[in-house]
């Protein structure tokens, strides 16, 4: 499996879990703006939540396929702080471009303090979880594939 590949499942993994969060605070809580509730408004259907969910689903999967190209070149030792580090990274794009063009304001400041810190822990547990996943692959395939085999394919 390529580094790509396993970004996707560990992106979408990453995502799976972080939606249970969403799911969470949209039905029970409702504490904070939802990430796939902004997402739909950037897409121009505020009410269509379904599209706000697959574009969350998109964007994640996403950040893990580029999460699989850059992990190696991460400053950190272990493949959860590189999660972590990539997704603050993530974080602070989405801050700047993202959340103003959803109408949420710079680091989604309109939409009030309970969003950010939100939004912030959704990336630590994003990240945690890409990060992890990310490297479970990453041994499996030392395991299968001793150094110098030819992988079978």
């Amino acid at each position: 499996m390529s580094r790509v590949q396993k970004g996707l499942v560990a992106g979408f993994a990453a995502t799976a879990v972080v939606s249970v969060i969403e799911a969470v605070n949209m039905m029970v809580g409702h504490w904070a703006v939802a990430f796939p509730q902004l997402l739909a408004v950037i897409l121009q259907n505020p009410d269509n939540l379904v599209l706000g969910w697959a574009a969350h689903i998109v964007a994640g999967m996403g950040l893990g396929a580029a999460f699989g190209v850059l992990c190696p070149r991460l400053p950190t030792d272990t493949p959860e702080s590189k999660g972590i580090l990539f997704a603050v990274g993530a974080f602070i794009l989405m801050g700047l471009i993202v959340a103003p063009i959803g109408g949420a304001g710079m680091f989604f400041m309109r939409a009030g303090f309970g969003t950010l810190a939100w939004m912030i822990a959704s990336h630590a547990i994003f990240g945690i979880v890409l990060g992890n996943v990310y490297g479970r692959l990453v041994q499996r395939d030392k395991h299968h594939h001793p150094i110098g085999a030819a992988p079978a394919h």
